[in-house]
Formats: C-alpha cells, sequence, structure tokens
C-alpha cells in the first residue's frame, strides 16, 4: 500500500517502524523548540506531516506505549481518525495524565498510526436482530476468567 506523504515543513520527518512487523507507524513531534504540557492538560502537536490515507481506509492515531507509561503522555482523544478524505496536517493532541510538567523536544515520537480498512456499511432498520449467546448481556456480562 502507499500512502502520500507531504512534508509541510523542513524538519518534518517521515513516519517510521519500530521493527520490521511493528503494525504502527511512529509519526515524530515537528516543532521548533521543547514544548511544555503542564500536568493534566492537552497541547496540540504538530508533525509537520499531511497524509493521503487511501480510500476505503482510515488513520488510527495510538499512543506509544512507551511514551504512555513511562512519561504519561498519550493523545488526548485516545484514538484518533484521520479519515482518507482529509488532507489537512496531521496533529497529536497530546495529553499529560501525570501531575508534573511534561516535555516534548523536537523530533520525538509522539503516536503512532496504523492504516485499518474502513468498508463502507449501510444501515438496515429492523425490529428483530438474530439471537446469541450473549445475548443483551452488557458490560461485564461475559464475566472474569481465572
Amino acid at each position: 500500500m502507499i500512502v502520500k506523504v507531504k512534508k509541510l515543513t523542513e524538519t518534518a520527518r517521515i513516519p517510521t517502524r519500530g521493527s520490521r512487523d511493528a503494525a504502527g507507524y511512529d509519526l515524530y513531534a515537528d516543532l521548533k523548540e521543547r514544548e511544555v504540557i503542564p500536568p493534566h492538560e492537552t497541547r496540540m502537536i504538530s508533525t509537520g506531516l499531511s497524509m493521503e490515507i487511501p480510500k476505503g481506509y482510515f488513520g488510527a492515531i495510538f499512543a506509544r506505549s512507551g511514551l504512555a507509561s513511562k512519561e504519561s503522555l498519550r493523545p488526548a482523544n485516545c484514538v484518533g481518525v484521520v479519515d482518507s478524505d482529509y488532507r489537512g496536517p496531521f496533529l497529536i493532541a497530546l495529553h499529560n495524565d501525570s501531575d508534573t510538567q511534561k516535555c516534548v523536544e523536537p523530533g520525538t515520537r509522539i503516536a503512532q498510526m496504523v492504516v485499518i480498512p474502513c468498508p463502507e456499511i449501510s444501515f438496515l432498520e429492523t425490529d428483530e436482530l438474530d439471537t446469541t449467546e450473549r445475548g443483551e448481556g452488557g458490560f461485564g456480562s461475559t464475566g472474569l476468567t481465572s
């Protein structure tokens, strides 16, 4: 699959994979200087890129596990959705979950993007749904396993 990437600045970095089989592609902070994120606040961090996600797919923006677990920094919306028809700059709303200020340096890997299929669907209104073993059981209804 080809995803066209447009650098909006000279310092922007093309997404990379941490390993050959990694699902996510790391997105980098394109900053002129360090960005300070106060405790429990969110800052918009630019990647300096815009992309052309192929039709029938979307870009899912996830936290980088190390940044989230070690630095308490994650996308504010938990999972971002970049539609295939969006052509604007990729911005990451990075949230600081900690009680101390955190700094994001230029070039820091701030999130990861996974390109996921997104089929076109139609909704069919009905009065009846197929029955399943679970039925209408909601949160926690399937129980815990030992």
